[in-house]
Parts: C-alpha cells; sequence; structure tokens
C-alpha cells in the first residue's frame, strides 16, 4: 500500500496547487505539517502555474492499493 501526504497551499490568484511527499513518516503531526508548510511559503522556493503560495490550505494522507492480475 502506497502512502503520499498531499500539502495543499492557497495560491495569490485564488487557487489551490499541492506538493506532495512519498512515504511520509507517521504518525503525523498536524502541528508539524503546518509548521512545515507555513516554512515553505516563507520560503518562497515554489512557484506553482496557479500562482505563488501564500496560505496553508490543508493536508492529508491519501493511500493507495494496486492489484495485478496475470492475464493468461
Amino acid at each position: 500500500m502506497a502512502k503520499t501526504l498531499e500539502l495543499q497551499f492557497v495560491t495569490d490568484l485564488g487557487k489551490t496547487t499541492k506538493l506532495t511527499v512519498d512515504n511520509p513518516k507517521e504518525p503525523i503531526d498536524p502541528a508539524a505539517v503546518k509548521l512545515a508548510m507555513e516554512q515553505i511559503i516563507a520560503s518562497n522556493a515554489f512557484q506553482s502555474n496557479n500562482g505563488t503560495l501564500v496560505s496553508v490550505g490543508s493536508a492529508r494522507v491519501v493511500e493507495r492499493n494496486v492489484t495485478e492480475y496475470e492475464l493468461v
């Protein structure tokens, strides 16, 4: 089962954009995630097609199951 932490930000254009982190360390600490997101915004290290990151939106862990079948 693959897990991804999605960090969703609001941009200066009023749109939403996200950064993803593969295999996040668990358990997730919401306060630490929010602090990290605020530091990402303050660093201005990322520019998206939807504008500059200006505020924290939300965060979530997404789990994905993949079942492969052998076709005969």
